[in-house]
């Protein structure tokens, strides 16, 4: 069986290669754009292995894409099994409808809100949770890519107050949600707590058109994840986003929510 290398062994090997070429930290942070004190925590795990940090020291160290590569089996292996389908998916997408009750859509989180998350009930290893946290933040790419598709989350107000890691970490969560929703191709809507029961409440769920012209969907529970795409799941599914739409804030309204719990935070 292949052994798939973990963080801590890439990390280890990004520190071999900087000194084999006799640079400091400080002078890799130089050639890559990072600072010295950056290129430390990435070598220690104080701070997650980046893609675009191991892009930039292979391009400096003419390694050819070797930790690129490595990253990349890192993040696929961290991911269960039954959700490695949905993340192609996610990266072949035009439109992205994400209905959320409880917590902040993945695509959305932040570094820290991602981490406090996946360590919860200590399920998970320290190196299996830093994995994660890397291969969920690189998800993100699918947002600020060359082909970004419209995405469009809709989400309880219960998920901006509910308490995930410190108030630091909210916060920051918060505020990276704010400035997630300027960009043009996303869409950050909250349906307030004064609204009705709706159907959102009864599960998150995620719609997804493909460049085809295909729609799909993707369901969690509290053990794995199901992708389907009969029509008949899908109509029901694109009436319950109605609905719920229909509950939501604009998005104007919705940003000012936002910005008014992240005070709370503070």
């Amino acid at each position: 069986m292949t052994q798939v290398p973990t963080l801590t062994f890439l990390r280890e090997q990004l520190r071999r290669a900087r000194q084999a070429r006799g640079l400091s930290q400080e002078e890799l942070g130089k050639l890559v754009n990072y600072s010295s004190s950056q290129v430390s925590a990435v070598e220690t795990g104080d701070r997650p292995v980046r893609p675009d940090y191991v892009a930039r020291v292979d391009g400096v160290l003419d390694t050819g894409g070797l930790f690129a590569a490595m990253l990349q089996l890192i993040r696929f292996h961290a991911a269960p099994d039954w959700f490695r389908p949905w993340e192609e998916i996610e990266r072949e997408t035009s439109v992205l409808r994400w209905c959320e009750a409880t917590a902040i859509p993945g695509l959305l989180q932040t570094e820290g809100y991602a981490r406090a998350m996946l360590g919860l009930g200590g399920e998970l290893t320290a190196e299996e949770v830093e994995a994660r946290v890397v291969a969920r933040l690189a998800r993100q790419a699918v947002l600020t890519g060359s082909l970004r598709p419209v995405f469009i989350a809709v989400l309880d107000e219960c998920a901006l107050r509910r308490q995930v890691g410190d108030r630091a970490v909210m916060r920051e969560q918060l505020q990276h949600l704010l400035a997630a929703g300027t960009e043009p191709n996303v869409q950050v809507r909250v349906v307030p707590a004064d609204a009705p029961w709706h159907t959102g409440l009864g599960g998150s769920f995620i719609l997804a058109r493909l460049e085809s012209g295909a729609e799909l969907v993707h369901l969690d529970n509290q053990l794995r994840g199901q992708t389907m795409d009969s029509p008949n799941d899908v109509a029901a599914l694109e009436r319950r986003w109605e609905a719920v739409t229909g509950e939501a804030l604009p998005r104007r309204q919705s940003a000012r929510l936002i910005e008014e719990v992240a005070k709370s935070w503070t």
